[in-house]
């Protein structure tokens, strides 16, 4: 029996072979056992997937009320409220428009029939193959339509095959990626949508409105400081003449007409501050009224005959 005192075994004898690495078999074995579970049941609830089933900008599926009940849960108890949602989705779910619902043709079966706990058959409407762990798939965005990834590749045009909704490559989607080429160009693909303020449903992003009146705001501001610094930064409108203008400026013929035009202003506003108003000329007396103040107040006012006596 050993281990009851009478012996004490070695090291050798209690660990009969080291560990070793996975070959590719058993790493493909392990692969394919989690691509089976995760697509049938949802990365989010681990319940099995029933319709509607959405997806986000990863590939991930998801059950729809799952999707709900996690957002409704983390408004309630704050934007860290769900850590648990929030790690399983990678954060990448934080409104429903950054999912989209993925529309799998769904082929009935007698299992299906007999239990509705039993998984679902997607198939692509297509070539008829069943979508899963030993087929790539896909789906389009906007419309969320899924295919075997070889019948999209091979079909010619940028329309989808149910609905003829047209679509871009880059919103071709993997369902469940693997390959890091796959997973690097779904990350990239969201940086750009967030650049352009879209979400993976290329629907607007909440406050991408404000976020691009900023950036406007910003690049005028920018262009204030370098007027300012090809005109000075101390240099206001009062103070701006014909020959500081006409320095700004760098085309000499330009410049030359600016600084004519706006001597010819000033001394046009110069002339016009010299002239006599006629508006006020009525206010004023001239030099001919002057013999009436001669004559006492009684008088004044009245004309006297020249020869008449007083």
């Amino acid at each position: 029996m050993g281990n009851d005192g009478g012996s004490i075994p070695t090291r050798r004898e209690l660990v009969k072979e080291a560990a070793k690495d996975p070959n590719n078999t058993q790493v493909k074995e392990t692969q394919t056992e989690k691509l089976q579970y995760y697509w049938s049941r949802c990365a989010l609830s681990q319940k099995l997937l029933s319709p509607p089933i959405v997806s986000d900008s990863t590939g991930n599926l998801y059950n729809k009320d799952a999707v709900l009940e996690n957002l409704l849960s983390t408004t309630k108890d704050g934007q860290d409220g769900n850590v648990a949602g929030n790690e399983q989705t990678s954060g990448t779910v934080k409104s429903l428009r950054d999912i989209v619902e993925v529309r799998f043709n769904i082929e009935e079966h007698e299992e299906q029939s007999k239990s509705k706990s039993s998984e679902l058959r997607m198939v692509c409407p297509v070539t008829g193959k069943r979508l899963g762990p030993g087929v790539k798939a896909v789906y389009l965005v906007p419309c969320g339509h899924a295919f075997a990834e070889t019948a999209v590749r091979e079909m010619p045009g940028e329309h989808c095959l149910e609905c003829n909704e047209p679509y871009s490559p880059e919103n071709i989607i993997p369902i469940l990626p693997v390959s890091p080429a796959d997973k690097d160009r779904l990350r990239n693909r969201l940086s750009r949508l967030q650049s352009d303020g879209l979400t993976h449903s290329l629907k607007k992003a909440p406050g991408s409105g404000k976020k691009r009146k900023k950036i406007q705001s910003d690049k005028e501001t920018e262009a204030a400081d370098k007027a300012d610094e090809i005109t000075g930064p101390n240099l206001s409108s009062k103070e701006v003449g014909p020959e500081s203008s006409s320095d700004a400026i760098r085309n000499e013929g330009t410049a030359a007409l600016t600084a004519k035009v706006l001597a010819e202003q000033e001394d046009r506003n110069k002339r016009r501050k010299m002239a006599p108003n006629e508006n006020l000329n009525g206010l004023f007396s001239s030099s001919k009224g002057m013999a009436g103040k001669q004559s006492d107040f009684m008088t004044r006012g009245f004309s006297i005959p020249a020869g008449a006596k007083r």
